[in-house]
């Protein structure tokens, strides 16, 4: 039965993808090139929201038939408004105010279903370490929502990564919500792999941040698999931003303004195509599977595997900086 609902997902994200598409261009919701920008050609975006309707709709057909947790089910819906903003802001431009509000709403309320963030071994029943991993949890949440954001750059760059995500949890842990995850993504990736006739927009991947960050702090909690192995999981990710984030505020650059400069986009714009970049990414996350298999088979190296995962990251970087250096006036 569940496989079933898994082939009709992947229809539906495909054919909701072909008509958010048609609508997008018909009311001429459409992402223009700029300076900034990484692609060259207006191209319809929003196509998250096809993402969106069909991981709403399998987590849904799990809950009601008794293969979701309440708490999990409920956490996970607190990100509906973040569509909502996103689809707002694809259309309107909300104020970043307004945005940042609506995202630290979701991350409470969720944080109140799964009853916050607790490392067992660790904080036992002290409420202080509850309350500080919980509080690190909301800083969390709200890193990964922006996260997933600032990194839809490129074609086919985060349906991928989150594809990847998904498929890795289902293999480590046996968790049917990260099959579900991989192919609610995958309809829409066939509309956007390179060349890319749709883009995500904020509705999509605002919401697939704050999802990852869900299902790895109820992971946690259940025990399930340590926080260790989403950090291994989601590495390319937030190793690119916080590493550019930091640079950026070395150079006393304006945090809020568009940019191109990590580590992915740097590369395109050496040349290499977004296909190839994006196969690239895919060679590092398999890298990156081998040592979050390790680091949940041998939870007490969990933190060696973390590492040697960023050193190799730490190499390309190095690698994308001979080739298109961090340069502050570079993106003027």
């Amino acid at each position: 039965m569940i496989f079933y609902l898994y082939i009709a997902l992947i229809f539906l994200s495909f054919f909701l993808t072909a008509g958010v598409r048609w609508f997008a261009i018909r009311k001429s919701i459409m992402d223009i090139p700029n300076n900034r920008s990484s692609h060259t050609v207006p191209t319809p975006r929003g196509g998250g929201l096809a993402v969106v309707i069909a991981w709403f709709t399998g987590l849904s057909f799990l809950y009601f038939g008794n293969n979701l947790e309440v708490s999990l089910f409920y956490a996970l819906l607190s990100g509906i408004p973040l569509t909502f903003v996103g689809i707002a802001d694809d259309i309107l431009n909300v104020k970043p105010g307004i945005r940042f509000a609506i995202q630290s709403i979701c991350a409470g309320v969720s944080l109140l279903f799964l009853q916050g963030m607790y490392i067992p071994d660790l904080s036992g029943s002290s409420v202080f370490l509850t309350g500080l991993f919980s509080s690190l949890a909301f800083i969390g949440i709200l890193w990964s929502i922006n996260l997933y954001n600032f990194l839809d750059g490129i074609d086919g760059y985060i349906a991928t990564e989150v594809i990847f995500i998904g498929l890795a949890i289902y293999i480590i842990t046996g968790d049917n919500l990260g099959l579900l995850l991989a192919v609610s993504v995958s309809g829409f990736l066939a509309w956007n792999w390179p060349k890319a006739r749709i883009f995500m927009g904020d509705a999509g991947s605002t919401l697939l941040g704050f999802t990852i960050a869900i299902l790895a702090i109820f992971h946690q909690n259940q025990n399930v698999t340590s926080i260790w192995v989403w950090l291994i999981l989601t590495s390319l990710f937030w190793f690119d931003a916080s590493i550019t984030l930091v640079r950026r505020i070395i150079n006393r650059e304006k945090i809020s303004e568009a940019h191109r400069k990590h580590a992915y986009q740097r590369i395109v714009r050496a040349g290499v195509s977004h296909r190839k970049t994006v196969l690239f990414s895919i060679v590092l996350n398999v890298i990156g599977f081998g040592f979050a298999y390790l680091a949940h088979s041998f939870t007490q190296l969990a933190w060696i595997f973390l590492i040697s995962d960023l050193l190799i990251l730490a190499l390309v970087l190095l690698y994308i900086d001979k080739r298109k250096p961090f340069d502050y006036k570079d993106c003027k």
